[in-house]
């Protein structure tokens, strides 16, 4: 097993028992909640992280020419996985943002900038893979993917980091509001936080390896 694999596996574990069992600052509201900062953060720069990697490939798949041999071909299948499971990542950072909102805000969901900034994210990569699905011809469909991808990654940076950013919203450092480690993310939660979102993101990396991986020896049983 590689060395980061390794380091993935014991920052996500002590990021596991650290955030769970290690002081954090009593505030008003948050109170014990703000343990969440240490899970739900840590989800969506993994999601970015891989969206990026995505876009890596579809830009390495346009510039190999699209030409459908097998090298070409893998720049898709590689691009494909990374966004599927980026996917799987942004889920997480809903559901733990949800269960946080409830908690704080008193409701699951509100009309704040970056929620809808999130959900109009998720919808624009659910059509990534709709348009996937509704192309037979291999190639095409990797060209048309590819192309796609980039103004996903695009449209995703403008609806969750930019627009929110611009006008009033609920999250801490958007709208005016302080950013979490101007007033309360102390050197305690830093030595907790800053590994967990390392300790993710090589964990994401990792799995969506898998699953190039997987992909790869799928597509070799069909011949």
């Amino acid at each position: 097993m590689k060395a980061w694999k390794i380091l993935a596996i014991a920052l996500v574990g002590y990021s596991l028992y650290a955030g769970l069992m290690f002081d954090v600052p009593r505030l008003v509201i948050l109170n014990e909640t703000i343990r969440n900062l240490y899970f739900h953060v840590p989800m969506w720069f993994t999601m970015i992280t891989l969206l990026g990697g995505s876009l890596v490939y579809s830009f390495h798949y346009l510039r190999s020419g699209s030409d459908g041999q097998p090298a070409s071909m893998d720049r898709d299948n590689q691009a494909r996985s990374f966004a599927e499971v980026a996917m799987i990542f942004s889920l997480l950072g809903l559901f733990t943002g949800m269960v946080w909102a409830k908690a704080t805000w008193g409701t699951y969901w509100t009309a704040d900038p970056k929620l809808n900034g999130t959900a109009v994210t998720l919808l624009i990569y659910a059509s990534y893979f709709i348009l996937r699905s509704s192309v037979d011809d291999a190639e095409k469909r990797a060209r048309l993917a590819a192309v796609y991808n980039v103004f996903a990654f695009v449209l995703m940076i403008v609806f969750i980091g930019i627009l929110p950013r611009m006008t009033d919203s609920l999250h801490p450092g958007n709208g005016g509001n302080p950013a979490f480690g101007n007033y309360d993310l102390d050197d305690r939660m830093r030595m907790v936080f800053y590994p967990a979102a390392l300790g993710w993101i090589l964990m994401g990396w990792w799995i969506a390896t898998l699953r190039v991986r997987m992909e790869r020896l799928r597509h070799q049983n069909t011949f």
